[in-house]
């Protein structure tokens, strides 16, 4: 099969995963387990367009959820599949539903978001399953990280930030998503490119964009990181101030400048893509490569890329193999700069 349907922007490296406690890992393992058993029985049948189980390693309503539930529509809307429904396994940078994936030998007829949420969550909780455990189908989206601080912040640069952040890297706090997501990962990418080790930052982590403006806001943190649509509105509101975007080059219809522009080539991207269980079949498994090509072709995944600020970066076959283990490389390497 092909391994893209157009020529995608230049690749990128991404990042975004989740360190939890050991009682959030238990947890989270007792709630996947019980969503594992409801995938098991939701998945009976054979006929993957049939019946259809798309997992989200991840709690509804966030990004993983948005992603699944995006291609749900498009594939229920346009008849590609007759029976779609999406169960949340949620814990350890999706390493939970990875777990269980892996464990689906054969089972054709559920798939699984994965990203680079899951690469990062691998490194960080030791997980004893890789991507190399399951079948990757294809890479269907990916956003980027602005890098926001109020409105009535001192800086209106980048430049301006770093000076001062150089000063007292440790008395300078970030606020972004989990410690060692892709909010994180562009900090200490950012420091390097600066001249800053990245063991001295200082990072609260929280746990969605929503939090992280709000820490920014009450003055605990001095600028936020998260995915650029989690601060449109504020910043087109004019209650904070975007002073630059991680991305290879400016996002269609937003004034906000990269930071590669600005002299820090940080280019770190939170990528989104589906995986198959291990032991499918050759041909069930091309089945499901023409099931995701279809889908993003489908005016409805269009219409989602547009309305999510979602680049479309679809890739498959054994580029997007390749690209797996290069991204994990690069994110192992900047989560041991960090020292988590």
């Amino acid at each position: 099969m092909s391994s893209s349907l157009d020529p995608a922007p230049p690749e990128t490296r991404r990042r975004r995963p989740v360190a939890t406690a050991v009682y959030g890992i238990a947890a989270a393992a007792v709630i996947g387990t019980a969503a594992f058993f409801s995938v098991q029985s939701a998945t009976a049948g054979s006929d993957l367009h049939a019946n259809l189980t798309l997992i989200a390693p991840a709690s509804a309503g966030g990004g993983w959820d948005t992603y699944v539930r995006e291609q749900q529509q498009a594939m229920r809307t346009n008849g590609l599949v007759t029976n779609a429904q999406v169960v949340n396994i949620p814990g350890a940078g999706g390493t939970i539903g990875l777990g269980q994936l892996s464990t689906m030998t054969g089972r054709s007829n559920t798939i699984m978001a994965t990203g680079t949420v899951m690469l990062g969550g691998i490194e960080l909780n030791d997980s004893p399953v890789d991507l190399g455990d399951v079948r990757p189908i294809a890479r269907m989206a990916e956003e980027y990280d602005a890098i926001i601080v109020p409105a009535d912040s001192p800086y209106d640069t980048i430049d301006e930030l770093i000076a001062d952040w150089k000063k007292d890297p440790k008395a300078f706090p970030f606020t972004g998503g989990s410690a060692g997501s892709i909010d994180h990962l562009i900090i200490a990418d950012l420091a390097l490119k600066a001249g800053i080790d990245p063991a001295q930052i200082t990072y609260i982590p929280k746990t969605s964009g929503g939090e992280a403006l709000q820490t920014v806001m009450s003055g605990t943190a001095k600028a936020a990181t998260s995915g650029y649509t989690e601060f449109a509105d504020q910043v087109a509101a004019g209650r904070v101030k975007a002073l630059g975007i991680a991305a290879p080059e400016r996002l269609e219809g937003v004034d906000i400048p990269t930071l590669t522009e600005q002299g820090y080539e940080v280019e770190l991207t939170n990528w989104r893509g589906m995986l198959a269980a291990p032991g499918v079949s050759d041909e069930d498994f091309a089945e499901l490569e023409e099931l995701i090509a279809d889908t993003v072709r489908t005016p409805e995944w269009r219409d989602a890329l547009e309305r999510n600020q979602w680049q479309d970066v679809y890739l498959s076959g054994p580029e997007f193999e390749q690209f797996i283990e290069e991204d994990q490389a690069e994110i192992k390497a900047l989560i041991e700069e960090l020292d988590l």
